[in-house]
């Protein structure tokens, strides 16, 4: 790896603190469950060129007879 490889920290997108991962410019993730050790929470991200996308999912709704 050459130094001139930029590596940021991945953040938590919940509490803001760093994770556990480093990404370099060309990682690319789809639908990556990202988890936080400092709020015990995961959210599900994709990550493309360095930028983080929390991906939404929608509540489970309860079913009616």
């Amino acid at each position: 790896m050459s130094n001139t490889e930029k590596r940021d920290w991945i953040l938590c997108p919940a509490c803001g603190s760093k994770t556990r991962l480093q990404i370099r410019e060309d990682t690319e993730l789809i639908h990556f469950p990202l988890y936080c050790p400092k709020c015990k929470k995961e959210s599900l991200v994709n990550v493309k060129q360095q930028t983080v996308l929390v991906i939404k999912e929608p509540d489970a709704l309860t079913q009616s007879r």
